[in-house]
């Protein structure tokens, strides 16, 4: 059984208690569209994180072993790191995936990497 538009109208709110318990009526002079525009600027109060300073060709050293790698292939591929990564090796970014993943160029492939488990290449001059 249907309930009707004109029958809702009597029905009290559950949450407070208007005048005489019904829903007020809103004629059409008064419901209005505006058209309003947002602005939103994200900003971050702590300094320049420190993967800002990676691009694409950036040279990167693993400091860390990541304990399972992914290839970075079209078809790719997630394995247990048996010695492939380890500390120390160098490469170069290749490109940078969502949530701090790199897909990093080393001797062996490319594999994607998690932002924790390298550090950019600084040379000494």
């Amino acid at each position: 059984m249907a309930l009707s538009l004109s029958s809702a109208s009597t029905v009290p709110f559950p949450c407070s208690n208007p005048p005489n318990n019904q829903i007020p009526q809103l004629s059409n002079s008064t419901v209005g569209v505006r058209n309003r525009s947002l602005v939103a600027r994200c900003e971050s109060s702590s300094p320049e994180p420190r993967r800002s300073r990676l691009e694409i060709g950036s040279p990167i050293i693993v400091v860390e072993a990541p304990k399972m790698i992914k290839t970075a292939a079209s078809v790719p591929c997630l394995r247990v790191n048996a010695g492939l990564v380890k500390p120390g090796d160098v490469g170069r970014v290749v490109s940078r995936k969502p949530k701090d993943v790199w897909a990093v160029r080393l001797a062996i492939g490319t594999y994607l990497l998690d932002g924790k488990y390298f550090k950019p290449l600084e040379f000494d001059e």
